[in-house]
């Protein structure tokens, strides 16, 4: 299975189970009166997953948000020009930032032994969503640039 492919069916899971967590948070809120303290946190953290793992996802099918007003208006030699000082400033910015960056984070929440409040996990775990899209993202940059958009 591709990547890409695989990435998009984590990213559905990961959802899926966001909306179960969600749900179950309203239900036990209605229903019982007292909301399962873990749902909100669980289901923030879900969201912090889905939305650096649904970028890279987002850049492995270029479909991410770009502006093609100039682009658009160039040959097709400048054209690809751009598209590859692009694609080199967004794997700069997935390695400096979030890899490196992220990585640091993740290691520095690690090295204090945060941990979240209601679910008792180290926080560094669900932060490591940061490096892994870095990484992710940086392969397909690095892909497309060497092999050219196809």
């Amino acid at each position: 299975m591709k990547m890409e492919k695989w990435l998009g069916h984590v990213c559905a899971g990961l959802l899926a189970l966001q909306v179960a967590v969600v749900l179950w948070g309203v239900l036990t809120r209605y229903l019982l009166g007292n909301q399962a303290g873990w749902t909100e946190e669980l289901a923030r953290f879900l969201l912090i997953w889905i939305s650096l793992l649904g970028a890279a996802y987002a850049v492995s099918r270029r479909s991410h948000i770009a502006i093609q007003l100039f682009p658009d208006r160039l040959q097709t030699g400048r054209r690809k020009k751009l598209y590859r000082l692009i694609d080199g400033l967004i794997l700069l910015f997935a390695l400096f930032v979030l890899v490196i960056g992220g990585g640091y984070y993740v290691w520095l929440t690690f090295y204090l032994g945060q941990r979240s409040p209601s679910l008792k996990v180290p926080v560094g775990i669900f932060y490591l969503a940061v490096p892994l899209a870095g990484l992710l993202i940086s392969f397909f940059k690095a892909k497309d640039l060497i092999h050219g958009r196809t």
